[in-house]
């Protein structure tokens, strides 16, 4: 699927994709497996190597907004027929999420998250701390008001995906040209006409933006205002456990954005830096960890002095909003775009590349997506609040 045998890029497609991540490989998958023929992802560096290869790989459907629910339930579906549809192995663990909860303000927001959950078919509970302590023998219930808990939620291995979307995609036809970077857009009227690369210009009919952490600049090449920015994320990986960790839950303590949970023969560790600035800057810097253990000594204090094996950094693609921009360009009707997740993308990615193809087929999705459309921050149209948000 490597593209450096590509020495230039077809001179026209039907549909050019900018982003070879999972929202990008999803889409050409679905576009794909619908029909649609002359598809190309173009990607500046390897596959799912911008924010894609550097998730946490969490899947879940517990969220306060409901239109995150329907997109996150029906990617969950998705991710457990994996195996069979493309058909590969992404090591989905379906250990649960947990919640932990200390205020009574925390409670009572996600309390009315449950029930709006449970309505639309999720099985989340609210649980008490020790049952949470049950659940991860990790923590302290010190503090702890209450937990929310759904067990069909979990984690799988983002790398993964991207490959088994792309090579599914690639078997049926969609060209996907990596370390191939986008330099300008051409548009002529009300449309994009063609995307210009660093191995040649491919004349186009649609083009679709899942660039991620990037689309805002992908967007300003169109003149399609998509407000995106970027904000580093850090983890860690400990050492080895022995003997080995229990298999808890993917555990997150919501006031601090703290989170931990099972990978390999350790633990994948990490939290939100409140201070952390925007930008594209993706350094690790191993002092963060400190961040996490000082959260550690007072919910999960087994934890605050194991030993960190490396970790990663990331960036989050926020919005205003936290919630993801999904649509075709008012201005460019040939535009479409996915992309802003905050978060959220990759739990997201297969209800979204289903979406994608049916706006790119002019039908209608399984669910209304309307109120994600880039429109709503120059419209003073409502945006949408995601109290859910790590």
């Amino acid at each position: 699927m490597s593209s450096s045998a590509f020495r230039t890029v077809p001179a026209s497609a039907d549909v050019v994709i900018v982003g070879g991540g999972v929202m990008g490989a999803s889409t050409a998958f679905h576009l794909a497996e619908a029909g649609v023929t002359n598809i190309v992802v173009v990607e500046r560096g390897d596959l799912g190597r911008g924010s894609s290869g550097k998730p946490i790989g969490g899947v879940r459907t517990q969220f306060s907004d409901p239109l995150n629910i329907e997109l996150g339930s029906r990617s969950l579906r998705a991710y457990q027929e994996f195996r069979h549809r493309p058909g590969a192995d992404i090591r989905l663990d379906t250990v649960g999420y947990l919640f932990l909860l200390d205020s009574a303000q925390q409670a009572s927001d996600f309390e009315a998250g449950v029930r709006l959950q449970n309505s639309l078919g999720v099985p989340s509970r609210m649980i008490a701390p020790d049952e949470a302590q049950r659940l991860c023998p990790y923590l302290s219930t010190d503090g702890l008001v209450a937990a929310a808990y759904s067990p069909t939620d979990g984690h799988a291995r983002p790398a993964l995906v991207v490959q088994g979307y792309a090579r599914a995609a690639a078997r049926a036809g969609v060209t996907i040209a990596t370390h191939t970077a986008v330099s300008g857009l051409d548009t002529a009227g009300d449309r994009v006409v063609g995307v210009h690369t660093s191995h040649g210009r491919i004349a186009c009919s649609t083009v679709i933006c899942a660039a991620g952490a990037w689309s805002a600049r992908i967007g300003e090449m169109a003149g399609v205002k998509l407000p995106v920015r970027p904000v580093k994320r850090q983890l860690a990986f400990t050492a080895p456990i022995a003997p080995p960790a229990p298999r808890i839950p993917f555990t997150i303590d919501f006031s601090s954005t703290a989170y931990f949970h099972n990978s390999d023969d350790g633990l994948l560790l990490g939290l939100a830096d409140p201070g952390q600035e925007e930008g594209f800057d993706t350094t690790w810097t191993p002092e963060w960890l400190e961040l996490f253990r000082t959260v550690a000594r007072h919910r999960a204090p087994a934890l605050a002095g194991l030993e960190a094996a490396g970790g990663w950094a990331g960036l989050y693609e926020v919005t205003p909003d936290h919630n993801a921009l999904i649509g075709r360009s008012a201005e460019l009707p040939n535009f479409l775009y996915a992309a802003g997740f905050s978060g959220h993308g990759f739990l997201q990615a297969p209800a979204v590349g289903e979406v994608v193809r049916d706006l790119y087929l002019e039908r209608a999705p399984f669910t209304d997506t309307s109120p994600l459309s880039a429109a709503r921050f120059h419209h003073g149209a409502e945006t949408r609040p995601e109290a859910h948000v790590v």
